[in-house]
């Protein structure tokens, strides 16, 4: 054996116990040693490991302290909470910038840690910044991440990187996030993971149809049930980093945050820079139970949508731009006739909307349209026992508008300087107050004279060379359309909001703090429906992700599809319908109107059971369940994508019910059993249901019919005792 002799040391005095510091909640530990000198350290981000006593904090630490290695730095070196290169780190920084031209690697002094079991906050300072860093481990196992600087010397600091990691299992082999394009969102990307710094950088000026969402590691061959994950979701609607590091010299890391433009942040003495919250997320269930620890937080917020989320009916696939009267009354009245509880006006009822090339900013009824202005519409809305809702793109301008002629100087992209248009439209500098305060006078005169319960907010263009105040001003504007939304919700505070932006391009929980739900695509073709809603799923509770029954073709793919199956894809999710029920049979309003009692019926438990997507071995299957906190109920769609491998359908294997109970099986009252191929179905759907012990449905399962492409089956199980 080789010995390498770096020198011997002098014995001197013991060096002071670093303290440890423990967050646990649901499961999950935090474990941070604070450093003798400089940042703390994450010991443990995963399963719980129990309250560690204070006799046994110096072993902690020895355990994982790091040695040595060959041809390396001389001395052991944290891999601390804000790691740079002082600090021995050669990865991505945790912070990065420049003062006066010379590399940003702040020296920290006088750390300090403080915890009270769910909350550590770490605060230091170097010669020009102060440092605030907040861990926050929420009742679901949840842990929010935030970092603030604030300028302390005399030269500008120009902050460029500022961003939240956090060291991961060194089992972890799989990297998975989602990419994706316009009714083509969140599209799962799977891959291994290998060496080096790797960023994934969205600089789309909104968080943008092809967002990760998540980007999560895990343990090889994870999938929705099994393997350990660990994962982290920026909360915030605009540019961002999400990165993995997996250098030689350390644990593997993971983290996010804002990706900031060169000069947008610059900090005298005494200003402040505040990250979004990084969320991370670890799990030893799989995908799904990620998903469940994300569920679990948002419904746990104050804020919350409590009551009964309603059956929408959005006008847009019916008439588009074409708004009357008389049709929009017929419209509504059909609507509450199948059982729709808010109707809510989709674009084209302002100032010279007739198509997407004009009028965006000038927020007035038109007369053209409406002269008698929306009160008639909204009154028979009304006397029908509906909400209201309406449309807005509050953050946009049409070059052909009367407020882009009368300020030009609000927009935040200058036509003078060739930036280009998107769908005939420029953006509003949101970090103007005067642009913010027109704005939000001008939805607010709308809103408060109808009572509008409901706002469709969308934002359908990307945000590109953003300028406010002669720098780059996409940070500012973000936290100027978050301040436009919350002044709204104070002024208005009974109003629901959905942020939609040209589909799925907005779909975070930085939006979703003052949001009540998602549009998570333009698209409404079912099929292409189950994969975006499932990937939403990941982040988002079916009651915060609207989900219509679209027209029978399809105006983004052209595709036919069976009412039934529009119906069952819609059924889990904030449920509505998107299509003129004026032209519809009464065979098919009947359908409808047994749709939407099903859903009222059954949304109790859609938007408050835990969500499971079940692996059934044939790949052309799409199965989610959803099973009550009680385990005494679940819904479970199954969906035929494409043929399947085998002339013989697969057995359906539920997860999570009580295994010592006995259920009964059934197809649901509300939506039809397809067909199928099979020449004589399983004698089961024949008799239509089954009764077996919880431990048989989940281990043996019970055979499903063969379903065709384009069609699906919503059954519930329910305890008999």
């Amino acid at each position: 054996m080789t010995v390498v002799d770096r020198g011997a040391r002098p014995l001197g005095p013991a060096e002071p116990v670093r303290p440890v510091h423990v967050l646990r909640a649901a499961g999950v530990s935090l474990v941070v040693a604070a450093a003798v000198d400089g940042l703390p350290e994450v010991l443990h981000w995963g399963r719980d490991v129990g309250q560690i006593a204070d006799t046994d904090a110096d072993d902690v630490v020895m355990a994982l302290g790091r040695p040595v290695s060959p041809s390396a730095f001389d001395e052991p070196w944290p891999l601390t909470v804000l790691p740079t290169e002082r600090d021995g780190w050669e990865g991505r920084p945790g912070i990065a910038g420049h003062v006066d031209g010379a590399p940003l690697v702040p020296r920290w002094r006088d750390a300090r840690v403080a915890s009270d079991g769910m909350e550590l906050v770490v605060t230091a300072h170097s010669d020009v910044l102060a440092l605030r860093s907040v861990f926050a481990l929420d009742g679901a196992g949840v842990l929010r991440v935030r970092h603030a600087v604030t300028g302390r010397g005399d030269v500008p600091v120009h902050l460029q990187a500022l961003e939240a990691t956090l060291p991961v299992g060194e089992r972890v082999a799989e990297v998975l996030d989602l990419g994706g394009r316009w009714t083509r969102e969140r599209t799962p990307q799977r891959r291994a993971l290998t060496a080096g710094s790797h960023a994934r950088e969205s600089r789309r000026g909104r968080t943008g149809h092809d967002a990760p969402t998540l980007l999560a590691l895990g343990t090889p061959g994870f999938d929705d049930a099994a393997g350990e994950v660990w994962a982290v979701h920026l909360a915030w609607s605009a540019d961002a980093v999400h990165r993995i590091d997996l250098l030689a010299e350390a644990r593997p890391l993971l983290g996010a945050g804002e990706l900031l433009r060169a000069g947008e942040v610059v900090l005298g003495r005494g200003e402040t820079f505040t990250t979004p919250d990084a969320v991370f997320v670890w799990s030893d269930e799989g995908l799904d139970g990620v998903s469940a620890r994300f569920h679990d937080s948002l419904r746990a917020r104050p804020g919350h949508p409590r009551r009964p989320r309603p059956v929408v009916l959005n006008t847009w696939e019916a008439v588009y731009y074409r708004q009357e009267l008389a049709p929009l009354v017929a419209l509504a009245e059909t609507a509450a006739d199948i059982g729709v509880e808010r109707f809510v006006l989709d674009d084209g009822w302002f100032l010279g909307r007739r198509s997407d090339s004009t009028s965006l900013g000038d927020w007035r009824v038109d007369p053209a349209v409406w002269p008698d202005g929306l009160r008639p519409l909204v009154d028979r809305v009304r006397e029908l026992g509906m909400e209201f809702g309406l449309w807005f793109e509050p953050e946009m301008v049409s070059p052909v508008s009367e407020l882009a002629v009368a300020h030009p100087e609000w927009l935040l992209q200058r036509p003078d300087d060739d930036v280009r248009t998107w769908r005939n439209q420029y953006v509003l500098d949101m970090a103007n107050p005067d642009a913010r305060a027109f704005v939000l006078e001008a939805m607010s005169a709308v809103i408060g004279e109808h009572h509008v319960e409901f706002v469709k907010w969308d934002q359908n263009r990307d945000v590109v060379h953003a300028v406010h105040d002669g720098r780059a001003g996409l940070d500012a504007h973000t936290r100027g359309v978050y301040a436009l939304m919350d002044e709204l919700r104070a002024r208005h505070p009974w109003l629901e909001i959905e942020a939609c932006a040209s589909g799925g391009a907005r779909v975070d929980l930085g939006v979703l703090k003052r949001t009540d739900r998602v549009w998570p695509s333009d698209t409404n073709d079912a099929l292409e429906r189950l994969p975006v809603q499932r990937w939403t799923e990941v982040l988002l509770p079916l009651e915060l992700i609207g989900s219509h029954v679209g027209p029978e073709v399809s105006h983004t793919t052209g595709r036919h599809l069976d009412l039934d199956f529009r119906m069952a894809v819609s059924l889990f999710g904030s449920a509505g319908i998107e299509t003129d029920v004026t032209t519809l049979t009464p065979v098919e309003l009947d359908r409808i109107r047994a749709w939407t009692a099903l859903y009222r019926r059954e949304r109790g438990l859609l938007h408050t059971g835990r969500l499971r997507h079940l692996d059934l071995g044939d790949p052309g299957l799409a199965t989610t369940s959803v099973v009550a906190t009680d385990r005494s109920r679940a819904l479970v769609r199954v969906a035929r994508t494409a043929t399947g491998p085998q002339s013989l359908a697969v057995p359906l294997r539920l997860r999570g019910l009580d295994r010592t109970r006995r259920y009964r099986l059934a197809p649901v009252a509300g939506i039809g059993v397809p067909h199928g191929l099979d020449m004589v179905p399983p004698q089961w759907i024949e008799r239509g249901f089954l009764e077996l012990p919880g431990a048989v449905l989940e281990d043996v399962g019970a055979r499903l019919p063969m379903l065709a492409p384009g069609t699906a089956i919503v059954l519930e199980c329910s305890a008999l005792d």
